[in-house]
C-alpha cells in the first residue's frame, strides 16, 4: 500500500463495488447530511410540531372503524417508533458523538418509517412490507392530500423535469440556501430543504434510468441513452410513476449511511466535531415526525383506544421514556 491516505485512494482507484467517481467528496457528502437534519430541527421547532398542534391540525379527521388487527397494526408501529426515539436520546448521550452517527441515522430513519406506516394502517387498513411501497402509499394519503405537516408536507408529483422545476417554485420561494452551508435561520432552513428535495429528484432520475437500462426492451432498442424518441417514452413513463416526498428523502438519507464506503462519517480530523449537533438534531426531527404520527392516529383510532393504549404503554413499557409526556 502506498503511503497515500486512505481517502485518497478510494478517490483514485475505489473499490470492488464502487468506481472511484462513485466514492462521496468529503466537500459536499458530510455537510449535506449534517445540514439537512440542521434545516428539519430547525423547522420543527420554529412549526412547533408536537402532539397537540398534530391534534389542532388534523382536526377534521374522524374516527375509523376498524378491526383488532388493524388497531394492533396501528399501535405497535407507534411503538416500534417510540423505541427508536428512545434509543436516539440514549444515543445523543455518548460522548463520542461519531462513533454513533452511522447507527444514529439508521434508528432515525427506522423510527420515521414505523411511524408513517401507523399512519397507512390508520388510514386505510394497509400494511405495506416494503420500503418504496410505504413511502408511496404514506405519499398517497397524505403529502398529496394537504395531511403532512411542515416541515414533512413537501412533494413533487412525478421526477419529469418540468414537474420538479414548477414543484420547486413554492418550496424556494421559502428561502435560498446552499447544503454545503450550515442554515442558522428559518429562511435558511427552507433553503436546504429546498436543495435536500431537488438531490433527491435528481437521484430518482437516475435511479430510473438504471432500472431501465437492465430491461430486456430497452437492450432492444439498440442504444445506450435516452435520446432517442422510444427511449426518452421509456424513461418519462418511468419518470411519472415517480412522486418524492418526506418518505423517499428519508429513505435516500438512510441509504448514505446503510451502504455508503467505510469512508462516510467515520475517517477525518474534523468529522467527529461536526457530528455533535447532528445526533443531537436525529431525536428532535424524530420526536416531530412521530408527534404529527401520534396525532393524526390518536384522532383515527378514537378516545376509547388511545387513552386506554397510552396508559397500557406507559404501565409496562422497558423503556426509559415515558409516552404520556410526549402524546397526551
Amino acid at each position: 500500500m502506498t503511503n497515500d491516505s486512505l481517502y485518497k485512494r478510494l478517490r483514485r482507484f475505489g473499490t470492488l463495488t464502487e468506481s472511484p467517481n462513485d466514492i462521496p467528496d468529503a466537500v459536499f457528502a458530510l455537510p449535506s447530511t449534517i445540514h439537512w437534519i440542521r434545516a428539519l430541527a430547525i423547522l420543527v421547532d420554529d412549526r412547533a410540531v408536537a402532539f397537540q398542534s398534530a391534534r389542532i391540525f388534523y382536526g377534521k379527521v374522524q374516527k375509523r372503524e376498524m378491526d383488532d388487527r388493524t388497531l394492533n397494526t396501528v399501535c405497535e408501529q407507534l411503538l416500534f417508533a417510540f423505541h427508536q426515539l428512545a434509543a436516539l436520546r440514549a444515543l445523543s448521550a455518548v460522548s463520542s458523538k461519531a462513533d454513533v452517527a452511522r447507527m444514529a441515522i439508521i434508528t432515525w430513519y427506522y423510527g420515521i418509517y414505523g411511524a408513517a406506516s401507523a399512519m397507512v394502517a390508520a388510514a386505510d387498513g394497509s400494511f405495506q412490507n416494503n420500503h418504496t411501497a410505504t413511502a408511496q402509499q404514506w405519499d398517497a394519503q397524505f403529502p398529496s392530500r394537504g395531511l403532512a405537516m411542515a416541515p414533512f408536507a413537501d412533494r413533487l408529483p412525478s421526477v419529469l423535469k418540468d414537474d420538479v422545476a414548477n414543484g420547486l417554485v413554492p418550496v424556494r420561494a421559502r428561502g435560498k440556501h446552499p447544503l454545503t452551508n450550515m442554515p442558522q435561520t428559518p429562511e435558511q432552513a427552507w433553503g436546504c430543504i429546498a436543495e435536500y428535495l431537488s438531490g433527491t429528484a435528481k437521484w430518482e432520475q437516475w435511479n430510473c434510468q438504471e432500472r431501465i437500462k437492465a430491461e430486456a426492451a430497452f437492450k432492444d432498442l439498440g442504444v445506450d441513452n435516452f435520446r432517442s424518441g422510444p427511449a426518452k417514452a421509456m424513461r418519462d413513463a418511468a419518470y411519472r410513476r415517480r412522486s418524492i416526498a418526506f418518505l423517499q428523502q428519508a429513505s435516500r438519507y438512510r441509504g448514505k449511511a446503510n451502504y455508503r464506503d467505510a469512508i462516510f462519517l467515520a475517517y477525518g480530523k474534523t468529522v467527529a466535531p461536526r457530528l455533535e449537533g447532528l445526533v443531537d438534531d436525529l431525536p428532535v426531527v424524530l420526536e416531530g415526525f412521530t408527534a404529527m404520527a401520534a396525532g393524526y392516529c390518536s384522532l383515527r383510532i378514537g378516545k376509547a383506544n388511545w387513552g386506554p393504549f397510552l396508559q397500557d404503554l406507559d404501565e409496562n413499557r422497558s423503556l426509559s421514556m415515558s409516552p404520556v409526556a410526549l402524546w397526551s
